[in-house]
């Protein structure tokens, strides 16, 4: 039988293709994973995501029959429909909504802590500089999180809502961003990344970036 196929970027870098592959092995979905380096930005579209791409952006997924979903949110939708026993979004309504509603601030915001901490699983760099936009937002991360998990967490569970959901998986890039450039969060907050950092199928995707010999500028990161 035939399975979806995950098209990603450098797993070092690439923080959009991080969220749905972690979606997917929470789900406990079998599917086929193809790798395709990032190039630099300004020099075009790369052809070989175009070739699989509607966007011509990874990640990509494509479905059993040829049918491509592009985006990473709706990636993820797709995987919480095809297996809503895993809980990738929680039961309670307002949870959920509140759930969804972190996760699609981390979608289309933050663009400081992004353009200041470039995800780089490889590197460490302390002491890095960060302006007074980076470290608002760095501040709102952590009262989101911390937030929704006071209210909706659970004492048998290190994640925000209580288990392992698609909040998690959106947050999981900025946590690598936080230990790279050891950026100050809450105790709290760095109690949740500590946990990222030790859920297996992390620690699998943060090894396989370890082996990778590609590099790209840090300019060239998001």
């Amino acid at each position: 039988m035939a399975l979806p196929i995950l098209t990603i970027g450098n797993k070092n870098y690439s923080s959009w293709s991080m969220r749905p592959w972690l979606a997917l092995k929470w789900a406990g979905i079998a599917f086929e994973e193809r790798i395709i380096p990032l190039g630099p930005r300004g020099m075009g579209p790369n052809p070989d995501i175009v070739a699989v791409s509607p966007s011509g952006t990874v990640p990509v997924l494509e479905l059993p029959g040829g049918e491509k979903i592009w985006d990473t949110l709706s990636i993820c939708e797709w995987v919480h429909e095809k297996a809503p026993d895993a809980g990738l979004w929680p039961k309670d309504a307002v949870a959920r909504a509140l759930a969804r509603s972190a996760t699609c601030e981390m979608h289309s915001g933050f663009a400081a802590v992004r353009q200041t901490f470039p995800m780089n699983l490889k590197r460490v760099k302390a002491g890095h500089e960060w302006s007074g936009t980076a470290q608002a937002q760095v501040q709102r991360i952590d009262d989101l999180l911390c937030g929704l998990k006071s209210r909706f967490g659970s004492a048998d569970s290190p994640f925000i809502m209580g288990h392992r959901t698609i909040v998690d998986a959106f947050y999981a890039p900025v946590a690598t961003r936080f230990r790279t450039y050891e950026v100050p969060v809450s105790a709290a907050l760095q109690a949740w990344c500590e946990a990222i950092f030790q859920d297996p199928d992390f620690a699998a995707w943060d090894q396989a970036a370890q082996l990778e010999t590609w590099t790209i500028a840090e300019t060239d990161v998001a």
